[in-house]
């Protein structure tokens, strides 16, 4: 296994898949209805945060694998969430429930997310974020033996997840006096680095955070909307028309959204507020992972999708690691201290001009400023970041419908990503176990 050393993060580029027998899937059921007084703690106060019940339909317990070596049935303690993306529905896991299921065993409940279901989508990350975090929560109410908890999250998903987890995360280690500050509003600075692995997400342990093709630094920007082929004019008329097209939602990804005097949601999603702790609820989980495709993405460029800089993306690799095919390369960043995020008052004239006179200038340098901040705040927590490649598939261009299979029949070309996400909780599980 040869790693190649950079600070701070190091790469491998390629490794031998993980030894992990194929498991048989044979279907059961393991919702029981759990004791009132065994629900998650330190949740009860976010009750009022919902109106809306859940959505029926396809986000429904999907029943685990049996392991070919158990004598008996165990009931599952590991709560597996699976997030769509924009104007879609549980319906694009289907391939990657029945991988998941093979390939993980029946200690793992895997439940396909319905509450943000279509056009749900454009009523805004914070309000799909809720009914998300709603959705999850009624779950663990109504299930036993349930002790950890993933998510596996595609394109706008992973942003509804990140926000979700901030509703549901509880710190366990309130008596040690720790605290987090929010984000400040003026030239103030946060040097910390988040300690990882405090709290509880819903109650349970955090183990997996995993997003593919997540626009997490927005997708304002050069190519970070690959449809415009970085045409400026194109680019300049996609942040006004976003609204009307996908809502509050189009708003948000556009860094666009609220007075310009505050700061954008996906800013203040990089830094702990006073009332929802974006980031140690990230810092929580063992293992944070973002899956980016390198090109062929037409909805999300590969920059925003694996929190990188414009400096930072190398030539794309084209052989696909060992056993995986399609992801060529693995590489792991450290946490990183950083004076952020901060919304100075030269972000908000920024802001103004670029919602005001969305020229070209207005816009970049508005951008430059927010996307600097942005990567500030998240990478004060480690990543694990694996860039695909589809460069040599049948249909390149459906990279980003390809990275999660959403038709086994059309997009069976990411197969060997959803494989290397599954090996990759299976073993984040065995670690967490030793």
């Amino acid at each position: 296994m040869a790693y190649a050393l950079c600070s701070p993060c190091y790469h491998q580029h390629h490794h031998r898949s993980f030894n992990y027998r194929r498991l048989r899937a044979s279907p059961s059921s393991h919702v029981r209805p759990r004791n009132h007084t065994g629900g998650p703690s330190g949740l009860k106060a976010t009750r009022y945060l919902y109106s809306r019940p859940m959505s029926k339909g396809r986000g429904s317990p999907v029943s685990c694998s049996s392991m070919g070596a158990s004598k008996s049935k165990r009931e599952p303690d590991h709560l597996l969430i699976l997030v769509h993306g924009i104007m879609a529905s549980p319906s694009d896991w289907i391939y990657g429930e029945a991988v998941l299921k093979k390939r993980l065993g029946d200690n793992f409940f895997i439940y396909a997310s319905s509450s943000n279901i279509y056009a749900k989508t454009f009523d805004g990350i914070d309000v799909a974020g809720r009914r998300l975090a709603k959705e999850v929560l009624d779950l663990v109410e109504k299930m036993t033996g349930l002790r950890k908890i993933s998510f596996i999250a595609h394109s706008l998903g992973g942003l509804f997840a990140r926000y979700a987890i901030s509703i549901l995360y509880s710190l366990k280690a309130e008596e040690t006096g720790s605290s987090t500050n929010a984000m400040p509003t003026t030239e103030g600075s946060e040097m910390s680095l988040l300690t990882p692995g405090l709290g509880t997400i819903a109650g349970l342990e955090p183990i997996n955070f995993i997003t593919l093709a997540t626009p997490h630094l927005g997708v304002r920007g050069k190519n970070q909307l690959p449809f415009l082929q970085g045409l400026s004019v194109l680019e300049k008329l996609a942040a006004p028309l976003a609204p009307f097209i996908v809502g509050r939602t189009g708003a948000q990804l556009f860094l666009t959204d609220g007075e310009p005097s505050k700061p954008p949601l996906l800013l203040i999603m990089t830094s702990d507020q006073e009332d929802k702790k974006f980031m140690s609820a990230l810092a929580a989980f063992k293992n944070r992972s973002l899956y980016a495709n390198v090109s062929y993405d037409h909805m999300v460029g590969w920059k925003t999708s694996s929190i990188r800089r414009e400096l930072d993306l190398k030539k794309p690799l084209h052989r696909s690691v060992d056993g995986y095919k399609h992801i060529v390369n693995v590489e792991y960043c450290s946490p990183v201290s950083s004076d952020g995020p901060h919304f100075p008052s030269r972000a908000a004239r920024a802001k103004e001009a670029a919602q005001s006179r969305p020229n070209i200038e207005n816009t970049e340098e508005y951008h430059k400023m927010m996307e600097e901040e942005m990567i500030h705040g998240l990478q004060r927590v480690g990543w694990k970041k694996v860039d695909v490649n589809f460069h040599a598939s049948l249909w390149p261009y459906s990279a980003h419908n390809n990275i999660h299979v959403k038709s086994e029949w059309l997009h069976n070309a990411g197969a060997g990503v959803i494989s290397h996400v599954a090996d990759s909780v299976r073993q984040t599980c065995l670690h967490a176990n030793l």
